[in-house]
């Protein structure tokens, strides 16, 4: 039987996504055993924000239109903002 390969991507949703959706039980001959982290979480600060339901639908539609999460859109927007109040 004839199944999916692992997607070679960087990608953690994908990678999440094609997860959810099969068993790495059916993969065990392509897995390699890894020493290190192959995924680090980023260096900062970690904030809580409360978003009215309007505000979290915003953001959400701007991550999908540009194919991105939702941390990485609020994180330009504030980029943006912080470029601007400093000109």
């Amino acid at each position: 039987m004839m199944h999916e390969n692992i997607p070679s991507t960087d990608s953690i949703s994908e990678l999440a996504r094609f997860w959810d959706a099969h068993d790495i039980t059916d993969f065990e001959s392509e897995l390699d055993v890894v020493d290190e982290p192959l995924f680090v979480a980023g260096q900062g600060h970690r904030i809580v924000l409360r978003l009215s339901d309007a505000e979290a639908e915003a953001v959400h539609a701007a991550a999908q239109a540009r194919g991105v999460d939702e941390a990485t859109v609020i994180r330009e927007w504030i980029r943006e903002h912080a470029t601007k109040a400093a000109s």
